[in-house]
């Protein structure tokens, strides 16, 4: 099996591939002060979970935009297993042409799911990772990565307005029962989940006139997607493990060539 991570700025999400069959999904908490043998912990306790074991794993690949985790988790796994990851990041071979400035700053998480849409959607691609940072970008039908927008995400949303606002509280995430509250907690729940949505729909509608064509596909991901595309008008897919299945695509591209 293949071992693939994917660190988050607030979770790690942990699958394991068995040929291209995804056998099982996990998260865990990133923190940054926790040390290797914490996260081989957990981790272990992971495998233990889905009766998977330590040598049932041939290899491992990783993706952080934490720098400060990638390290102890890296080393986590070595522990355990005795595998050295693959880390995404420059010298790694992932097939997707990268059209922006420096493409050695490039977040990992914007390559994997790249690469995932490039070999799963029609193209060109619009993918919007809705996390702790609402991201759109594009990826055109000669498999180029051409630019995204990025915007704080529903929780830093939420969060900055209960800490700036004193009259107003901090709230769950559930679905806006109108755009127009009539109450604080359904004004709030209007004005982030709505107004992401509503902000979706209309970078959309620009980015497809920057390109000069609409999308042959629209793909959502990351742990708001359901919640916000369930109140956007443009039709979006939803694919929960489009990065991991991109992970695993960058692995095979990089030990099966060898």
């Amino acid at each position: 099996m293949v071992l693939t991570i994917d660190i988050g700025n607030t979770n790690i999400t942990i699958g394991a591939f068995k040929d291209n069959e995804l056998v099982f999904v996990s998260r865990l908490a990133t923190d940054k002060k926790r040390m290797a043998d914490q996260y081989a912990c957990e981790i272990m306790n992971i495998f233990k979970l889905y009766s998977v074991e330590k040598s049932d794993f041939s290899g491992s690949i990783l993706s952080s935009v934490v720098p400060e985790v990638t390290f102890p988790v890296g080393e986590a796994v070595r522990r355990l297993t005795g595998i050295t990851s693959l880390i995404v990041g420059p010298g790694i071979k992932t097939g997707l042409n990268i059209l922006i400035d420096d493409p050695s700053i490039l977040g990992a998480d914007f390559v994997t799911g790249g690469v995932a849409a490039m070999k799963k959607y029609p193209l060109p691609c619009f993918v919007v990772d809705l996390g702790t940072a609402s991201k759109i970008y594009v990826i055109d039908e000669n498999g180029s990565f051409l630019g995204c927008t990025i915007a704080a995400g529903i929780n830093v949303s939420m969060n900055a307005l209960s800490a700036s606002a004193s009259l107003l509280p901090s709230i769950g995430i559930k679905s806006a029962k109108s755009v127009i509250g009539k109450n604080t907690v359904d004004s709030i729940l209007s004005g982030t989940l709505v107004g992401t949505a509503a902000m979706i729909d209309g970078m959309i509608e620009r980015f497809s006139e920057e390109i000069g064509r609409k999308p042959a596909s629209i793909v959502a991901t990351g742990g708001f997607a359901r919640s916000v595309i369930a109140n956007c008008k443009t039709e979006i897919e939803y694919d929960k493990y489009l990065l991991l299945e991109g992970l695993k695509i960058i692995y095979d591209k990089n030990v099966k060539s060898k």
